[in-house]
């Protein structure tokens, strides 16, 4: 299984891989349920280099970016779930805003962000810190119709009285 590891570790495994030859892709995110969506993002980020590292942000930060009421899963859980991903090979909990800090530690060759963002719109210390590494970075489409909050509103949404007539097969 993928390791967990603090940033510390991470930043030193980093730099091992870069001695090594070996292109190192980071993305990060929330990843609060686990969707296609993100499955797809994963395998296509990983396809970019040798070695992919998710940053997961903390629970207080998910609060702080997406309200109250989230994240649903807590960060040792959705990191659990993300090292089960064959695309992943390592995962970090951050606990900032932003992955600015992740991004100077890590210094990737490659950066992967999905396609509701676009390289101008990447918050600029991110940016500045992806350009001080050297990282390339790529934009990935996203898979229509499959988000965590579409997620969430489906599952707050009462069935359809269609969905829930009983069956007429004896």
């Amino acid at each position: 299984m993928p390791a967990l590891l603090p940033l510390e570790d991470l930043a030193r495994e980093a730099d091992r891989l870069r001695l090594a030859g070996r292109r190192l892709v980071l993305t990060n995110g929330c990843f609060d349920i686990l969707h296609a969506g993100h499955v797809d993002y994963l395998e296509r980020a990983r396809a970019l280099g040798d070695v992919l590292a998710v940053a997961i942000n903390s629970d207080a930060s998910v609060r702080q970016l997406k309200g109250p009421t989230r994240p649903v899963n807590c960060a040792e859980d959705r990191a659990r779930v993300l090292r089960a991903l064959r695309a992943v090979d390592y995962v970090t909990i951050y606990e900032t805003l932003r992955a600015t800090d992740v991004i100077r530690a890590v210094r990737p060759a490659l950066y992967a962000k999905g396609g509701d963002y676009t390289v101008e719109s990447l918050d600029a210390e991110e940016r500045a810190a992806l350009t001080a590494a050297g990282a390339t970075i790529h934009i990935l489409p996203l898979v229509p119709g499959r988000s965590t909050t579409a997620i969430l509103k489906r599952a707050a949404t009462p069935p359809s009285t269609i969905d829930s007539q009983p069956s007429t097969s004896p």
